[in-house]
This record gives structure tokens, C-alpha cells and sequence, in this order.
């Protein structure tokens, strides 16, 4: 088989009648993995012929995820996972990578097939930007899901890589190296089965390791937002009241962070008079913000039915009738 065939689709040859994407060798697909064979496959048909390259970093599996993902035509690389940093093993991949852009999808992700044609795109324009896609997140069966805008593909670059061990990211990276962030309408689906214990399990480790980021760079406030955000999902809303405050005192500018500080005050911590403090700050800081705005609504809306009588009990209903 000729060498650049090989490599223009990793795994398989293209659909009968499929027209060969022009710009695919200019994309690499980086992932990384541990034990997701059930899941390796229905990603990466997903993205069939869309990258000239499939990097896999494999963190450590006992399944059969390597073998899949080198049966598919894919650059397997084991990563040493005995100090969890999942920046470090994302970046590990993107160094392997040699096209000019990368799209990052993990095992238990999709990409939705009216998504390709916008990848294609981005990557014929060759913008240095970075591309939020929408990621709807499925819970387990009759779980709630959420979305959320995460960067996924972006320009192949020697500063873009991701920072922090969990919850890593790139956007502060493409922003300091010149970069632009951009939404996309690129979206993904994302299936995370785990049951309740599983997950709490999971927030309960994330949050020691984010303790251990804070105290080695108490200057990076954006593991705060993480650390909140896993009390919060532990339901343990003194302490994510608590990091929120902090979060404000550090971001007196950001007109978020005070939101956020106030959302707490007004429905989970209850101290009204702080929540339209904090309402009010981000107002001022952002006029005309429509979530502090609307929570400042609701505050009224409260502080009226606080200051509202009871009506007295009837004649009728005092004597038991």
C-alpha cells in the first residue's frame, strides 16, 4: 500500500463514493485512553477519514484499548500515569502530532456528523484560533445531562499546550501566545456512565489533587472554579460558598466571579443582603449583565415575601372546624 494512503485514514479505507477531504493531512486526531474499549471504536467511527493521523496516548489499560486503537492505524504511545497529570498526557500526544491543526476528542466522546464540514472548515482558514465545540454531556440512563463549551481543535503549535492535572485546559495558552477563541458550532456528545458512587469517588480525588495545584500556584485562581465546582457537585455547598467568596476576593474585576459569590449567598448559603452586594457588583462591573440582572429579580422577589404578614388564621379554623 502506498506510504500516504496509509495515512490518510487511520484504520480504514473511505466509504464507496466518499470524496477525499482535501485538507486532511493537516489534522491530527490526539486522544488519550485507559480501558476504553467499549467505547474506542464508536469514536473513532465518528471521525472516519476526517485526520491523517490518530495519536492514541494510553495511560495505562488492561484491556484490549491498545490493540483497537493500533488495529485502527493509530500511533500508540504508553504514558507513565503513576502521578495523575492528564495535561502532560495530552500534551504528550500533541507532541507526537505532526499536523498543523489538532482536534482532541476523548474515548467516551463523538463527534456529530453535521460537525465535520465545520472542522474541514476551520482548518482550510487556518486562523490561529482555538475552537470551543458544545459538549452535551449524557448522564447514565435517565440521568440529567448538561452542556458545556470545551477547546478542542486548534493550531498545532510548540506553546499551545494544556495546563493544570485535572480539568487541564488550553484556552490560556492560545490566548497567551496570540491566539483567539472562537465558538464553532462544532458539538459533541459525551457518554459518561458511571453510577453516583463512582462519581463522587471521582470528585472526592479531583479535589485533593486540585488542593495540591492551589498550594504549589496560589496564583492560579482557575483551579479554584474547578475546586468549587466539585464541592458543589458533592452537594457540599459551605465549602463551594466559601471557594466562591475567595474566587471574588482574588477577581475583585470579574464581573462572574461576584455572580457566582452571589448565587450562593442567595440559594445556598442564605445571607440576602451579601447576595445583592454581590449582584450589585457584577452589575457595575458588567451594566446591564441578564443573570445578575435576574438574580437580583429573584432576590426582590424574596425579600417582598419575607416582608409579607401571614394572613391570620380564621375564626373558623382556630375553633378546629
Amino acid at each position: 500500500m502506498d506510504q500516504d494512503a496509509a495515512q490518510t485514514t487511520p484504520g480504514r479505507s473511505p466509504a464507496a463514493g466518499q470524496k477525499p477531504w482535501p485538507h486532511r493531512l493537516a489534522l491530527s486526531l490526539c486522544m488519550i485512553v485507559k480501558n476504553e474499549a467499549r467505547n474506542l471504536g464508536r469514536c473513532l467511527d465518528s471521525v472516519e477519514g476526517l485526520a491523517g493521523e490518530l495519536i492514541v496516548v494510553d495511560t495505562g489499560s488492561t484491556d484490549e484499548t491498545p490493540a483497537i486503537a493500533a488495529g485502527r492505524g493509530a500511533k500508540v504511545v504508553p504514558f507513565d500515569f503513576t502521578t495523575v497529570d492528564f495535561a502532560a498526557a495530552r500534551n504528550q500526544a500533541i507532541s507526537r502530532a505532526s499536523g498543523r491543526w489538532v482536534l482532541m476528542l476523548d474515548a467516551d466522546e463523538t463527534l456529530e456528523p453535521a460537525s465535520r464540514p465545520l472542522v474541514e472548515q476551520f482548518v482550510a482558514l487556518d486562523e490561529n484560533a482555538g475552537y470551543y465545540a458544545e459538549r452535551l454531556n449524557h448522564g447514565p440512563e435517565g440521568g440529567q445531562s448538561n452542556v458545556d463549551y470545551v477547546v478542542r481543535l486548534f493550531p498545532n503549535r510548540p506553546d499551545y499546550r494544556y495546563r493544570g492535572r485535572v480539568h487541564e485546559t488550553i484556552d490560556a495558552a492560545i490566548l497567551a501566545g496570540g491566539g483567539r477563541l472562537r465558538q464553532s458550532g462544532i458539538r459533541i456528545d459525551h457518554n459518561f456512565a458511571s453510577d453516583r458512587d463512582s462519581r463522587r469517588a471521582k470528585n472526592r480525588w479531583y479535589i485533593e489533587i486540585l488542593k495540591e495545584e492551589i498550594a504549589a500556584d496560589p496564583r492560579d485562581t482557575s483551579r479554584l472554579d474547578f475546586l468549587a465546582a466539585e464541592y458543589h457537585q458533592l452537594e457540599m455547598f459551605d465549602e463551594a460558598s466559601e471557594i466562591a467568596e475567595r474566587i471574588a476576593r482574588l477577581r475583585p474585576l470579574d464581573a462572574r466571579a461576584h455572580l457566582f459569590a452571589g448565587v450562593y449567598h442567595l440559594l445556598y448559603k442564605p445571607d440576602l443582603a451579601q447576595a445583592r452586594a454581590d449582584f450589585s457588583q457584577a452589575l457595575l462591573l458588567r451594566p446591564g449583565y441578564p443573570e445578575a440582572k435576574s438574580f437580583l429579580g429573584l432576590l426582590e422577589e424574596r425579600e417582598r415575601a419575607a416582608s409579607t404578614p401571614s394572613p391570620a388564621p380564621s375564626r373558623t379554623l382556630a375553633h378546629g372546624r
